[in-house]
């Protein structure tokens, strides 16, 4: 992989790295953890930064018609199963919840059915806005041709060991 310095117009920048023939022989189960610890809390400080958690986040998406829910809404549970992959064990998302109805971004009728109120329609597109600049700052530094090899490469690991890559 070749790491390169967007500030230098893409040139790549030599490192100190382990040599490759080292890193063949390493585990990918251990980068792979370690990546996804340093990207979800990566993830998470930005959002918190702009006054809001991943949690909320992705409740307002999976209750948005215009996001994830075909019928733009639910009761808790449901978002829950459709975030399980997602959600960490620390995530509260009934107090989640709770705090997107005190807000007004969420209703909940006499079924205990969420909904998103047109104040948390906006809050979802406004926190929609972040993600492309995480996303712009998770990558520096390296091209896409590169990511398209990473992500191919874990896809095949996960096939491998018998699961489903999609």
């Amino acid at each position: 992989m070749r790491l390169v310095d967007s500030a230098k117009g893409g040139t790549p920048v030599p490192t100190r790295q382990t040599p490759d023939v080292d890193l063949a022989g390493q585990p990918a189960a251990y980068w792979t953890g370690v990546a996804h610890e340093a990207l979800i809390a990566y993830t998470r400080a930005r959002q918190a930064e702009k006054g809001h958690t991943q949690p909320r986040f992705r409740l307002l998406r999976n209750l948005s018609e215009n996001d994830l829910s075909p019928d733009g809404g639910g009761t808790l549970p449901e978002p829950r199963e459709a975030m399980t992959s997602r959600v960490r064990p620390e995530d509260d998302l009934a107090a989640e919840a709770g705090v997107l109805v005190e807000r007004g971004w969420l209703s909940r009728d006499a079924e205990d059915r969420l909904r998103l109120t047109e104040e948390g329609e906006r809050a979802r597109v406004d926190f929609a806005r972040n993600a492309p600049a995480i996303r712009a700052a998770l990558h520096e530094g390296i091209d896409d041709t590169d990511y398209v090899t990473t992500v191919k490469v874990l896809q095949r690991l996960i096939r491998n060991a018998g699961g489903t890559a999609s």
